[in-house]
């Protein structure tokens, strides 16, 4: 996908296996949190912060990737999350 392009050509710089941080802020309803973190595996670690107005929750998650298309999947999956922004 073309929206992926400019972030692959970035990652593609990057020595596999890498830690990489990821930051998503979703609304604070429904399941959202659940569907965050059902993107990474078992032994994700999140980290959760509400927003002031509770309207929003920071979810942020340090994981080990093995390549760039691995990121980018991951992007991909959050992005059908509503409401969901990446950082």
């Amino acid at each position: 996908m073309k929206e992926y392009e400019s972030l692959k050509s970035q990652l593609e710089t990057l020595d596999f296996p890498q830690v990489y941080f990821f930051k998503f802020i979703v609304p604070n309803k429904n399941d959202n949190v659940a569907k965050v973190s059902a993107l990474y595996d078992t032994t994700a670690q999140l980290q959760l912060k509400q927003s002031s107005s509770g309207k929003f929750v920071s979810v942020s998650n340090k994981q080990v990737m093995l390549s760039a298309e691995d990121i980018i999947d991951i992007y991909k999956k959050a992005s059908e999350i509503e409401g969901l922004i990446a950082l």
